[in-house]
């Protein structure tokens, strides 16, 4: 039997994917396949089968019942494929090629197939080797504006934006992000991970009342406010560059949230650049300059250019950008920390090789972090922004 045949959720192999890619007739008949499993992320499965002649190639992402980073023990819903597939289509519809092509979804079998990126390279390795890439805050921050703005109430009539807040609902992905981002780190959790010598950083910062206090109203942002869809974990994990090309994948975490989320994390992904590796600080600091006037310019003519009567009031675009502004800053701290002492760290940290570099990056991470938080509605520019971070990543 056809894999599109089957009716009832069952993991891909290798074979079982070779034999999908078959069935859709993606390939030629009497192509000759490939396949190999090269997912290395935390939740799902990913296969890309390739024609061996040509070199073409597919990817076929599958979400597994449970997280793959912790095993069975750790239940998840496939819903989230569908989601992941759905974002992918509606971001398409906003931003062209910034996202890869799906070319098949089955929300059943919690199958995505798509365009094969594989001829470029995931930002966070290649910016860490040090790599260039000119095009990556403009490509970024013009994704942020069209997805947020074309998915918020300022573009859509109110019968569509309840549709889609009802289509994407997310709450198994929401309270990962819930639990790993804006709690666990801030306490005495088990899933916390971080070197003996920085347990007393850490209780200091789980002792900081000031601090607790303000994480908690960024979970209650993130949980009440939602404002745009957003892609829900915008990392430079997350992105696929070259010199020329900007891809984002993995939309899987879409939910409508605060707009200033998704601008805080890819921030936060590159603040861990400039402090990594001081070397390319000024290049990392102008990625973070550009992303947001480039996100804030496309989203202010965007604005202007809507018919509704209540995006006119004068004064109204200003208080939504400067809204965007300091909650982004604020959820850029709080993945700073999460990021440094919680479940799932990044490479650009845990991989500096000098044990006493590495110890002095993740504690300016964590004091960054804290600034960022409690200070961020006494930031008011980009500039004062950048001469914070410059203050940490020197």
């Amino acid at each position: 039997m056809a894999i599109t045949k089957l009716n009832a959720y069952q993991p891909l192999t290798e074979q079982a994917a070779i034999a999908l890619a078959i069935g859709l007739r993606i390939f030629e008949d009497g192509t000759l396949l490939t396949c190999e499993e090269i997912g290395d992320g935390n939740l799902n499965l990913v296969f890309r089968v390739l024609e061996q002649e040509t070199g073409k190639g597919i990817i076929i992402k599958q979400a597994l019942p449970y997280a793959k980073v912790v095993g069975e023990s750790w239940p998840l819903t496939i819903e989230r494929a569908r989601i992941e597939a759905s974002a992918l289509k509606l971001q398409q519809s906003f931003v062209g090629d910034l996202v890869p092509e799906v070319y098949y979804s089955d929300p059943t079998l919690a199958i995505t197939v798509m365009e094969d990126l594989s001829a470029l390279t995931i930002a966070r390795a290649g910016l860490i080797k040090g790599e260039k890439y000119p095009r990556l805050s403009h490509d970024i921050g013009t994704f942020l504006a069209n997805t947020l703005y074309f998915t918020s109430d300022y573009a859509l009539h109110p019968f569509k934006k309840k549709e889609y807040v009802k289509e994407f609902s997310n709450p198994e992905l929401c309270k990962i992000t819930e639990d790993l981002v804006f709690t666990d780190p801030f306490f005495n959790s088990e899933t916390n991970d971080f070197e003996e010598e920085l347990s007393q950083d850490v209780q200091n910062l789980w002792d900081d009342f000031t601090l607790k206090l303000e994480v908690a109203k960024l979970k209650k942002s993130f949980l009440t406010e939602g404002e745009a869809l957003l892609h829900g974990d915008l990392h430079t994990g997350s992105i696929f560059v070259d010199k020329n090309q900007t891809k984002v994948i993995d939309p899987e975490f879409a939910f409508y949230g605060p707009i200033g989320f998704d601008i805080g994390q890819f921030i936060a992904n590159l603040i861990f650049q400039a402090i990594s590796k001081p070397e390319e600080k000024e290049t990392i600091l102008y990625h973070i300059e550009n992303t947001w006037n480039v996100f804030s310019t496309a989203f202010s003519k965007h604005w202007k250019e809507s018919g509704d009567a209540y995006t006119k009031v004068n004064g109204y675009l200003e208080y939504v950008l400067e809204k965007s502004f300091q909650d982004s800053i604020g959820f850029a701290g709080c993945e700073c920390i999460r990021r440094t002492i919680g479940l799932a760290h990044v490479e650009d940290l845990d991989g500096i090789p000098d044990k006493v570099r590495r110890l002095q990056a993740k504690r300016s991470c964590l004091t960054l972090g804290k600034e960022l938080i409690i200070k961020r509605k006494q930031i008011f520019s980009i500039e004062e922004l950048l001469s914070i971070l410059k203050s940490h990543s020197e």
